[in-house]
């Protein structure tokens, strides 16, 4: 069932896909140690870190987000039916939990004004789309789909390259059916939503801050996927375009929010995946709420 928080005028609901022992952590953060690794455990296991195979736990989640104008969802998990050979865990899958969900929350796909991808990657994006027919078409087709221009020139780049499944599947029919805008990554939606540019993950990548005025809380997509993150920000992730620039990213977002009221609600943390932050030696950690 959606997991909802009420802050002010907005409601935020977990939209949780999946939640599992994902990725060997040595290799998923490759400037990780394994002594660093090993003097950590004790604090990861058995919510950030399987004990059993050893590997991380990572919440596959979208955020729902209700303001007083329009419904927003930001990030679309995986999908069904998307070719994912080199993700065996999420090719060809076939669940109605996510869909099953937005029900519960008292949400259809016609209900969603706006789409808010923080970047284009595989589990940020999967379920744009639903196929129909043997068609890639809008899950939600009156949204708007929200996609920072440069994050979006840069995939599209690649994709020349070298076809992406990715990108053809989940980003490109969405463009087709001219339900996309191409917005900055420090673009304000209204009183209540803003942007905030987080590169480094990748080009464009941006956080969403909501409240109006003040910011009561920030949702993070890829700046962060682990707690090893917040207590060592230098520590990046595999697939970062840019990881010293993440990890200086990572940095300051967190120097930024650190004893403060945001609630912060992290895109892949297992549950409860949201908290304030606070200071930890040298790093942070995430205070869950």
């Amino acid at each position: 069932m959606a997991i909802g928080m009420q802050l002010g005028d907005i409601t935020i609901q977990r939209i949780i896909e999946q939640q599992a022992p994902l990725f060997d952590p040595l290799t998923f953060l490759p400037n990780l140690t394994p002594e660093l690794l090993a003097e950590h455990r004790h604090w990861l296991e058995p919510e950030a870190l399987d004990p059993v195979t050893g590997m991380l736990i990572l919440c596959i989640q979208s955020y729902l987000v209700r303001t007083p104008h329009h419904t927003i969802l930001v990030d679309t998990c995986v999908g069904n039916d998307k070719t994912l050979p080199a993700h065996p865990f999420w090719h060809q899958q076939k669940s109605q939990s996510y869909m099953r969900q937005l029900a519960a929350a008292g949400v259809g796909v016609d209900d969603i004004d706006y789409v808010m991808c923080t970047h284009l990657h595989v589990d940020h994006v999967g379920w744009n789309t639903r196929l129909e027919n043997g068609r890639w078409v809008p899950t939600f087709p009156k949204a708007r789909y929200l996609f920072a221009e440069k994050e979006l020139e840069f995939w599209t780049g690649r994709h020349a390259e070298a076809p992406s499944p990715i990108f053809a599947e989940s980003v490109l029919p969405i463009v087709a059916a001219g339900r996309n805008d191409r917005i900055t990554s420090s673009t304000a939606l209204n009183d209540h939503v803003r942007l905030e540019p987080t590169p480094g993950h990748t080009p464009d990548h941006y956080a969403v801050q909501l409240g109006r005025g003040a910011t009561s809380a920030v949702l993070t997509g890829d700046l962060l996927h682990s707690p090893l993150q917040a207590r060592f920000p230098h520590i990046s992730m595999r697939a970062d375009t840019d990881q010293n620039q993440s990890a200086q990213t990572r940095r300051r977002f967190l120097e930024c929010y650190c004893d403060t009221s945001t609630l912060v609600c992290t895109g892949h943390f297992p549950s409860p995946s949201t908290g304030r932050v606070t200071r930890w030696e040298d790093g942070f950690r995430l205070r869950a709420e």
